[in-house]
């Protein structure tokens, strides 16, 4: 839901993948069209067949599994995710309830920022227990710590193992601790202030992004994270990562959406896994999801 280049991205990957039957809707007429009709032609060169749909209308979603939102404003340079809050929420309102109406089992993927309050306004207009709505965070996140990693130690990002967790924010929580490269703990490669600096460096890292761009923000990453989540769903297989979820208690956290360990199978959140945290992890995590929670309080 939403064609700009966030969805366009988790679209192709998707179709990469193999995934059949793929929707790509926006309200504006002849984007979702044209971008859906350029990647069916790619398939024949990357060799891909799936049906590939672009709509301006939501009787196409009807059925579908799995629902990717995009939708919304993008960040402009100065900008904070949270400054995106009232207008993307109305969107999201919307877009919610033509999900409910079209597609009532099937399961949300939030994209769209500030992204933890977004999945809490989806969770809200849709009525859809937590098990079904998610926030695609972590897995970016995580990406972004990984890759910084890589970059400083000038490795294999596939080498790199590591975890971020709390809201989609400046107060997002990368597990330092628990990183490694090759299997080697990463506080054994990496002295402390570097550490601080690629820790601080994840925190920012999409307004990096958008700083250098100018007139847009990140999409290939969030795009390709999106998908990453959406294909254990949609092949039917289950996996561990970080994702943002409503909580119930766990960490002694309730009522808001962070960014918690979690296993995932095909029919979403089947349970979040509580690991144990240091007293200074764990007093970040619960700062962070205090701050999602002022926000949606205000909301």
């Amino acid at each position: 839901i939403g064609a700009g280049h966030v969805g366009a991205t988790a679209a192709l990957a998707a179709a990469q993948a193999g995934v059949d039957e793929i929707v790509l809707l926006d309200v504006v007429e002849g984007v979702p069209q044209g971008k859906a009709l350029d990647m069916m032609q790619s398939g024949a060169v990357h060799g891909f067949s799936g049906r590939i749909v672009g709509t301006n209308d939501y009787a196409e979603v009807c059925g579908a599994e799995v629902a990717i939102v995009t939708a919304g404003l993008p960040r402009k340079p100065g900008m904070s995710r949270d400054d995106l809050v009232t207008a993307n929420a109305n969107i999201i309102r919307t877009v919610s309830a033509k999900l409910a109406e079209h597609a009532p089992d099937c399961v949300i993927i939030m994209v769209t920022n500030p992204l933890d309050v977004m999945a809490y306004v989806a969770m809200k207009e849709t009525g859809f227990p937590r098990q079904r709505v998610l926030g695609m965070a972590g897995v970016l996140d995580s990406a972004r710590f990984r890759t910084f990693v890589a970059l400083e130690l000038d490795t294999d990002v596939r080498q790199v193992s590591a975890m971020v967790l709390g809201g989609h924010g400046d107060s997002m929580v990368p597990l330092v601790r628990l990183a490694t490269v090759g299997g080697v703990p990463l506080t054994e490669l990496v002295a402390q202030d570097r550490l601080e600096r690629i820790v601080q460096r994840t925190r920012t890292g999409g307004g990096e992004i958008v700083k250098l761009l100018g007139t847009g923000s990140a999409y290939y990453a969030p795009g390709a994270a999106a998908f990453r989540m959406a294909e254990f769903l949609l092949f039917g297989r289950r996996t561990v990562l970080p994702a943002s979820v409503w909580t119930e208690g766990e960490y002694g956290i309730r009522d808001t959406f962070v960014g918690l360990p979690v296993e995932l199978g095909p029919g979403g959140l089947e349970r979040i896994i509580e690991i144990e945290l240091t007293d200074d992890e764990l007093a970040a995590l619960k700062k962070s999801a205090d701050a999602v929670r002022s926000v949606i309080d205000r909301l």
